[in-house]
């Protein structure tokens, strides 16, 4: 299954809608929506990314994540929600789920 991407922007809040495989085919994309959100002048004060409906991620999408860290940097943070127990696993064995915050749903 491809991945469809969905971008909001609500205040200073950015979100990126994650629903399919987020494989080396669709890492560009994912990259691409990262760079977009962090592109304007307005840079947002945290960006959510919504991964309920990501079935599948592989090495290539985590490396799409440690590249939304490096462009929101030190002083906005990254909230992961809705992240599936196989994504979560993915997450864990690297470590990075230190780098980020992860809730089951962000209000």
């Amino acid at each position: 299954m491809a991945l469809t991407i969905t971008t909001e922007v609500k205040g200073t809040e950015a979100f990126l809608t994650l629903v399919g495989q987020l494989d080396s085919a669709a890492a560009p994309s994912f990259r691409e929506a990262v760079d977009q959100v962090f592109s304007h002048p307005e840079k947002p004060s945290k960006l959510v990314i919504i991964m309920n409906g990501l079935e599948y991620m592989a090495s290539a999408g985590l490396r799409g994540l440690v590249f939304a860290k490096q462009k929101a940097g030190s002083n906005v943070p990254i909230v992961l929600s809705g992240v599936t127990e196989e994504v979560y696993e993915t997450i864990e064995m690297t470590g990075f789920h230190h780098s980020v915050e992860i809730v089951e749903k962000y209000e």
